[in-house]
């Protein structure tokens, strides 16, 4: 019987204890790590039998420092086939670009979540998925906590918009579900910018990037020597938020025992840290978000009934971008728009053949994907547009599909007659112009409504009439 391969990662890190945290990540994954502490090592690496069997190559930047990119490009041309993961401290994203040029596959800034890490070697090493161009990116560009930032005249997307606007001027708590990538965290931050606790204290806690074992820490906190380890007294998310928001990302991934804590605190308006003997009042406005719908998760006995209550005052419900492919022009051209801001790149158009073939992919990871797969071929691109040719490995995924499907409103003008020659309905062809606004001016309200020469409410309401979506 033939034994199977063991896939071999080589990680290039003198931090000894970075080293150990890796190599055990990799390893729950079928993963065995050769460790080598310096460039030198690790181009000489190459050239011997375990070099031959390496997968992959994870580069902490710290061991080449400002040489990392050469060293990047060193190991490319000895072994252009091999995957190659940056760990950062900078989250610049001129460096992201230098070593995205360089060879890099892609680019991880630490502290670095242990699914993060795990999902970009899978990715970077399994045939099946996505390759270069939809390797997931960690930077992350500035944007404006705003819903006039939100870029989508979908109804679905409009409405739940309209939902979050309302409940933002409220107090209660709201839940936040739908896929990974579908902007979240961007609604969260617009909600508390437009609440009245919008000056006050502000925390997000992504449950799913804390140790199982971190997690009621992390949400209580503890006083010193509560547990092996506590050396210090540790001021938990909810008190830190008292008197603001706490937003707690992935809170379908909360363990079942801090569920119930949390449910204990919510009801009783307190908090006590791990090893404190008393509690503490807060008044925290929690605005919880899930990749999945949490009365599925309840059903499946993850998730506590009289948790979701108490959580789900409001329901936001945010749509994948499969969903609202009309959007993905205007959300392409905002995207270029800010990745031309960025150090080391430049403005970029985008052409018809390119939005068709984006338009014809259903973007698993949705907005985020679609963001980051624009980053990539901006940062290859030589020409003054983007072209279907700049997404080689869509056009190879997609095939015959993607060239011939038209993209969605695409913003060249507006078709005023049916396919049998007479005259779309005017409220259809108003319903384009709007659209078309929309997308030209990247979703920005106040400035769709000034350019199409009427008010603001009345452009709400036209969104309704029209069903093109709900005013907020």
């Amino acid at each position: 019987m033939a034994e199977i391969e063991q896939r071999l990662l080589m990680l290039i890190d003198d931090e000894p204890a970075q080293s150990r945290l890796i190599t055990a990540l990799a390893a729950r994954d079928g993963w065995r790590t050769l460790v080598v502490r310096d460039s030198e090592t690790a181009i000489a690496t190459l050239g011997t039998r375990q070099g031959m069997q390496l997968n992959a190559i994870v580069l902490d930047q710290w061991v080449p420092g400002d040489d990392a990119c050469n060293l990047i490009a060193e190991l490319k041309a000895r072994r252009p086939a091999l995957p190659i993961l940056m760990l950062t401290q900078s989250a610049s994203p001129l460096l992201a670009v230098e070593a995205m040029r360089a060879g890099a596959t892609d680019y991880l800034v630490k502290p670095v979540a242990p699914d993060r890490l795990m999902q970009a070697l899978r990715m970077a090493t399994t045939r099946e998925a996505p390759r270069d161009e939809l390797q997931p990116l960690t930077e992350k560009m500035p944007s404006t906590p705003d819903f006039d930032a939100m870029i989508g005249a979908a109804p679905t997307f409009r409405a739940a918009l309209a939902v979050a606007a309302k409940a933002a001027r409220g107090h209660g708590p709201v839940l936040i579900e739908g896929e990974s990538g579908t902007g979240k965290e961007m609604l969260v931050r617009a909600m508390q910018a437009a609440s009245p606790r919008a000056k006050a204290p502000f925390r997000i806690l992504n449950v799913g990037s804390i140790p199982a074992n971190s997690v009621e820490s992390a949400l209580f906190g503890h006083e010193k020597g509560a547990f092996p380890g506590a050396f210090d007294r540790h001021i938990g998310a909810l008190q830190h938020s008292d008197g603001g928001t706490l937003a707690l990302d992935e809170i379908d991934r909360l363990p079942l025992n801090v569920q119930q804590r949390l449910l204990e605190s919510i009801q009783r308006g307190d908090v006590r840290p791990i090893g404190a003997r008393h509690s503490f009042r807060i008044d925290v406005r929690l605005i919880a978000a899930s990749n999945l719908p949490l009365k599925e998760v309840v059903a499946g006995g993850h998730f506590l009934a009289e948790l979701l209550q108490a959580i789900s005052g409001t329901i936001v419900a945010v749509p994948p971008l499969r969903e609202r492919a009309g959007d993905i022009s205007a959300l392409a051209r905002h995207f270029l728009a800010r990745i031309g801001e960025q150090p080391g790149l430049r403005a970029l158009g985008i052409t018809d053949g390119a939005l068709a073939l984006l338009a014809a992919y259903d973007w698993p990871g949705n907005v985020r994907q679609l963001q980051a797969v624009l980053f990539r071929a901006a940062v290859f691109c030589d020409g003054d547009a983007l072209t279907a040719d700049d997404f080689p490995q869509l056009s190879d995924m997609l095939g015959s599909e993607g060239t011939q499907q038209q993209p969605v409103q695409e913003g060249m003008g507006v078709m005023l007659y049916t396919a049998d020659g007479n005259l779309r309905p005017l409220e259809d062809i108003e319903a384009d112009v709007i659209r078309l606004a929309i997308g030209h001016y990247r979703g920005r309200m106040t400035e769709v409504a000034r350019r199409l020469g009427i008010g603001r409410s009345t452009l709400y309401r036209k969104l309704t009439e029209l069903g093109i979506g709900d005013a907020a």
